[in-house]
């Protein structure tokens, strides 16, 4: 019930109100344009409030899609354990123009993400169930293809691992 009259007392926030918000949330966290024209419209900005909105957290440095997209590839590859191509699929679905992508990946190194890589793939050896070597490397591939990392990075991984 008290979910109900939140939804009915909600009213689209004022200019001033929707900035401060954004401002707030760009504060707490690195955001994209994107993720903050989301919340924008979630919140029935009128586009052209949003625009201006944007434009000033961009001025002001609550938004920098090259700080960003640094920390994303950062994070990503460190915590989540991503590969190279799960990181780009996700940026360019936030709309982070391809330079910005490739200069963030540069940051990687070679070693460090093969050495990740082998990493990942040793730990998943122990706990996976397998009939033969066949079956072993399948599955693998799979996994670290659902890890968002490259094929030829993969082969050597497992060249490392046998």
């Amino acid at each position: 019930m008290f979910g109900i009259i939140n939804l009915l007392n909600m009213t689209t926030p004022t200019y001033n109100q929707a900035l401060s918000k954004a401002m707030a949330i760009c504060s707490k966290a690195e955001k994209c344009v994107s993720d903050i024209q989301q919340k924008l419209n979630d919140w029935g900005i009128e586009q052209a409030d949003a625009q201006k909105i944007i434009k000033t957290l961009i001025a002001e440095k609550f938004i920098d899609e090259e700080r960003f997209t640094r920390y994303f590839v950062r994070d990503k590859f460190r915590f989540n354990q991503w590969g190279k191509v799960k990181i780009v699929f996700m940026l360019k679905s936030k709309k982070i123009p391809a330079t910005l992508i490739e200069d963030a990946l540069q940051e990687i190194s070679d070693e460090a993400y093969l050495e990740l890589l082998v990493k990942l793939l040793k730990d998943k050896v122990k706990k996976t169930k397998f009939i033969n070597e066949y079956d072993k490397k399948g599955k693998l591939v799979r996994f670290a293809q659902s890890k968002g990392f490259e094929f030829d990075v993969i082969s050597q991984a497992l060249k490392i691992i046998s």
